[in-house]
């Protein structure tokens, strides 16, 4: 169908219009998603005034524009091979999920871990152990690891809002810096959308994830000062009071206070009278990651084909989208095997276990093919043309990561999804931040560490604002499943959070966009909160 320009378009000289209403669908999506605290219905509307704009603002062109929008931009976003390689990757790696944890294999990681914890400070220890090693879905680490620390940490008179806060910064957090999660086909595909966009960047999109990976400061030092508490017992704030208050209370009290917030959230649990050995999720997840690092050399030493090629010659032509396929696959199939071998289910049982896993990732698929959907009506508007157009000369292209993360953090916090803000920011940010780089002639080797913590801080901002926000998924379910009031929670994280947040842009953002190495920016902030939590903290009283 032969479109005409637009009457809002102020003709380009390569013939493709550029307006401000270009900017109008992400903004669109951005305003409804905190104003209905709904993402798909805010993205869907967002492509569908896109797709009113492009057809012309006129009565014919609203309802083109609906048609447009599903059978246009969502089906051209679906049947993406790369697109439809990150979908299958997803869901394998949701079905897996599943199977592992029905077969015990997860239980069994629990198991071993909990046994150490003998005393307060190693029941906080192994709570934020345990948050590591179900380091693959946040869900599964929220639901797991509150509910089966909840009783080792209550006979320590841990408080549940301490459990709630290592729980919650355990999950999302080492979820999106993670090598091979549920969250990394949403990352991956988002980040390979938005490259795809950008003719002069020659980048493998799980590859400029991977780079992206020591710029996540928020997320990094979020896991690291968790470890600092939990190991000194020391706490300050609202969390504080609330130790104080566990440690002093008799049981007949402490019984009563954990049963008026007894959690309603029930936890994953394994098949009944079947061994729970740690194997059963250790190994598949294994060679998960085997069949993932396998696949890229694989692929990179094909797409070489020379054999004196190094390492980082073989990775940067490989081909990660087929390497992440192979490897769920391969994850899920040993999985599958094991499970069946040991008789722990049988063959219809695993497909259930599998189902249920896969249905936990269908909402973020939705959003996946949404966000897809809406980057690619701001490629064929040339939203981020049109940006950089009124900001390339004027914003310095060592503030955008702070910006970005910023922006992340509010949309976040303001939705309650970490999900949405990634979706919506994403395919905006990575074309406007390379184009910005480019014209303030930051686009060289030398440079490409601003465009990694722009893409880092899309992705650390929306874990703060997931993170903090009292409409959050993660955040509710780590209150109901440490038995935590859900208000007490997000009131003693909330410090702790701003904390690391602001330490993390003053000594990593804005430094490190400056020149300073990552690891030096990560070094120093370590140290100052090290510093603040030996001032600023204090040690609970003895029980009672």
């Amino acid at each position: 169908m032969l479109i005409s320009t637009p009457a809002w378009a102020l003709e380009a000289p390569d013939a493709t219009p550029l307006s401000w209403v270009s900017v109008l669908p992400p903004l669109l999506a951005i305003v409804l998603a905190m104003t209905l605290r709904q993402v798909i219905p805010a993205l869907f509307l967002g492509v569908w005034f896109g797709a009113w704009a492009i057809n012309g603002f006129n009565l014919p062109g609203l309802w083109n524009g609906l048609l447009d929008a599903f059978q246009k931009f969502v089906l051209d976003a679906v049947v993406k091979p790369d697109h439809a390689a990150v979908i299958l990757f997803s869901l394998m790696i949701g079905g897996t999920v599943g199977i592992i944890s029905r077969n015990g294999g997860m239980q069994g990681i629990v198991n071993l871990i909990a046994a150490w914890a003998d005393d307060a400070r190693r029941a906080c220890l192994a709570t934020a152990a345990m948050g590591l090693a179900v380091f693959f879905d946040d869900y599964a680490n929220t639901l797991v690891v509150g509910n089966t620390m909840r009783p080792v940490t209550d006979s320590m008179k841990v408080s549940r809002a301490k459990l709630a806060y290592i729980v919650d910064s355990t999950a999302a957090p080492v979820a999106t810096v993670a090598l091979v999660t549920t969250w990394i086909g949403t990352q991956v595909g988002l980040i390979g959308e938005a490259i795809s966009t950008i003719p002069d960047l020659d980048a493998e999109a799980y590859l400029l994830f991977l780079a992206s990976i020591p710029y996540s400061f928020y997320p990094l030092l979020a896991v690291a000062f968790v470890f600092m508490v939990a190991a000194s017992g020391r706490d300050f704030g609202p969390m504080a009071k609330a130790e104080a208050t566990a440690r002093l209370a008799d049981a007949e009290t402490l019984h009563h206070l954990q049963s008026a917030v007894a959690a309603d959230c029930e936890p994953i649990e394994a098949v009944k009278d079947k061994p729970q050995r740690a194997v059963n999720a250790v190994l598949p997840i294994a060679m998960l990651i085997f069949g993932v690092m396998g696949g890229l050399y694989v692929t990179g030493k094909a797409g070489v084909g020379l054999d004196g090629a190094s390492l980082k010659d073989i990775v940067g032509a490989a081909d990660s989208y087929k390497s992440l396929m192979w490897g769920s696959m391969i994850g899920m199939m040993t999985a599958v095997v094991m499970t069946l071998a040991q008789r722990i289910m049988s063959l219809e049982e695993v497909v259930n276990a599998w189902y249920k896993g896969l249905r936990t990732m269908f909402y973020a698929m939705i959003i996946l093919v949404l966000a897809w959907a809406l980057s690619g009506i701001a490629t064929e508007m040339r939203t981020a043309d049109y940006l950089v157009s009124i900001l390339g000369d004027t914003l310095p292209a060592q503030l955008v990561p702070v910006i970005v993360f910023v922006l992340a953090a509010f949309t976040a916090f303001a939705t309650g999804s970490s999900w949405g803000a990634m979706g919506i920011l994403i395919p905006l940010i990575i074309p406007l931040t390379w184009a910005v780089m480019k014209s303030s002639g930051f686009a060289g080797p030398d440079d490409m560490h601003i465009l990694y913590s722009s893409i880092a801080g899309v992705l650390a901002g929306s874990v703060w604002g997931d993170h903090c926000s009292p409409i959050s998924d993660t955040t509710i379910l780590s209150s109901m499943a440490s038995g935590c009031d859900h208000i007490e929670h997000v009131r003693t994280q909330m410090p702790y959070a701003i904390l690391v947040a602001a330490v993390s842009i003053v000594i990593c953002l804005v430094p490190v966009a400056y020149g300073l190495p990552w690891w030096a920016g990560l070094a120093l902030s370590l140290a100052l909160l090290f510093l603040i939590l030996q001032i600023a903290g204090r040690n609970p009283p003895a029980p009672a």
